[in-house]
């Protein structure tokens, strides 16, 4: 999975692009981690309008993003998510846990 950041004021946008599964997301989230280590964003965007295909894995790299933001004092939004990795949020509830748009 490819990763594409933007960040202006301490408000950073990870774009992923690709597929998100079982056998990317360890890699997926110390990308994440090296970024949020990196620029320390109060806001870090997860922009999901590049993702082809999600499976649960992808809940996982979400949830342990929003948990190592909230360690440094920021927040998580999810924005542009694709038809089927919104089925799989859906179905989580993951939107009473990390606001999505």
């Amino acid at each position: 999975m490819e990763i594409k950041v933007t960040n202006e004021n301490r408000c950073a946008e990870i774009r992923l692009i690709g597929e998100l599964d079982h056998h990317g997301a360890k890699g997926l989230m110390a990308k994440i981690e090296r970024e949020i280590e990196g620029l320390l964003p109060l806001q870090l965007v997860l922009d999901f309008s590049g993702v082809t295909f999600m499976d649960s894995s992808g809940i996982a790299v979400v949830l342990r993003t929003k948990q190592r933001m909230k360690e440094l004092g920021g927040t998580v939004k999810l924005r542009k998510i694709t038809a089927q990795p919104k089925r799989v949020f859906e179905a989580a509830g993951i939107s009473r846990i990390v606001e999505m748009e």
